[in-house]
């Protein structure tokens, strides 16, 4: 899924990270707003990635919903 999508609908799509990555917080999330290095810096933070880690794992994550929403 296009970036640019995630951010526009965070406030739909904010759930389905914090499923993923449940260490995130509410405010975590909505601090982030959908911008995707906020939400990379949050998961360094959160879980000790490495930046390439997060990016790596946002990416897929990206990928599996918009995956999830065609069908």
């Amino acid at each position: 899924m296009e970036w640019n999508h995630i951010e526009g609908n965070w406030d739909k799509l904010k759930g389905k990270f914090k499923e993923k990555w449940g260490k995130l917080t509410d405010d975590d999330l909505t601090a982030v707003g959908g911008k995707k290095d906020q939400l990379v810096g949050s998961l360094k933070k959160n879980y000790g990635m490495q930046k390439e880690e997060a990016e790596r794992q946002l990416e897929e994550f990206s990928t599996k919903l918009e995956k999830d929403s065609i069908q």
